[in-house]
C-alpha cells in the first residue's frame, strides 16, 4: 500500500471517507438534511484543504472553524458525531494508504476535531 502522495490520493481518499459517512445514518443527516451538501462541488474543497495541509499546495481560503460553527447553529455537532466522523476518516485512511503522509493526515484530522469540539463547546456555553 502507498502512502498519499498528490491531490489524486486526496481525492480517492475523501471521495470514500465521504461514502462512509453518507451511509452512516447515525451522521449522514448532516450532509442531506441539515446542509444538504453537494458532493461534486464539495470534494474538489476537501481536496484542496488536504493538500494544503498535508501536501503545503496552498490555496484554500475558507473559515473551516466558521463553516462548522454554522452548521453547528442549525444542528448539533456532538461529541458523538465527531467520534463517528474519526473513526470513518481513520478507516479510510487505513484502508487505502500507509505511510507518514497517512499517519500526518489522521494526526490533523483529530487535530481538527478535537479544536472544533472545543470551538463548539465555548458556543454552546455563550448560549446559556
Amino acid at each position: 500500500m502507498n502512502d498519499i502522495q498528490n491531490q489524486d490520493d486526496l481525492y480517492l481518499l475523501v471521495d470514500e471517507f465521504y461514502k462512509k459517512l453518507l451511509a452512516d445514518e447515525a451522521i449522514s443527516y448532516i450532509f442531506t438534511d441539515v446542509v444538504k451538501i453537494k458532493l461534486e462541488e464539495h470534494l474538489p474543497i476537501l481536496v484542496t484543504f488536504w493538500s494544503q495541509a498535508i501536501l503545503g499546495t496552498g490555496g484554500y481560503t475558507n473559515n473551516l472553524t466558521q463553516i462548522h460553527l454554522d452548521v453547528n447553529a442549525k444542528s448539533y455537532l456532538s461529541p458523538e458525531l465527531f467520534k463517528i466522523w474519526i473513526n470513518h476518516f481513520y478507516n479510510t485512511v487505513d484502508e487505502n494508504f500507509k505511510g507518514q503522509k497517512a499517519e500526518q493526515i489522521k494526526t490533523q484530522a483529530l487535530s481538527i476535531g478535537t479544536i472544533m469540539q472545543i470551538k463548539i463547546a465555548q458556543q454552546e456555553g455563550n448560549k446559556l
